[in-house]
């Protein structure tokens, strides 16, 4: 098991907690089969497994986070991710206006 799976399980732990959604009905509302899906759920939460991507994506939806949230490669950003996705559009606009007086956009949306 290595950092980067402990990381991601830990991430969906606290997604899962503040979407007050046991293991299993996490893993049911993905697609997960009903009689796998706690275990399933806890093996990702424990960094014993990691889902693939398809799956990430669908846990996340449910969970009403972006997949990136999962995978953001330090705390900081996870935090950045998870909080702007919670952010309503006024507010991402005037993130955004900020960024962009900062560093300039990175494309060009």
């Amino acid at each position: 098991m290595t950092e980067s799976d402990q990381q991601w399980g830990v991430r969906l732990k606290q997604a899962r907690l503040v979407a007050g959604l046991s293991q299993k009905t996490l893993g049911v509302e993905a697609g997960i089969d009903q009689f796998v899906a706690s275990t399933r759920i806890n093996r990702y939460e424990l960094g014993v497994h990691k889902p693939d991507l398809l799956t990430a994506k669908n846990l996340a939806k449910v969970l009403r986070v972006p997949a990136a949230f999962f995978y953001a490669e330090d705390d900081e950003i996870a935090d950045l991710i998870y909080r702007y996705s919670k952010a309503d559009p006024a507010v991402r606009k005037k993130i955004q206006k900020l960024l962009d007086d900062i560093v300039g956009p990175v494309y060009g949306g």
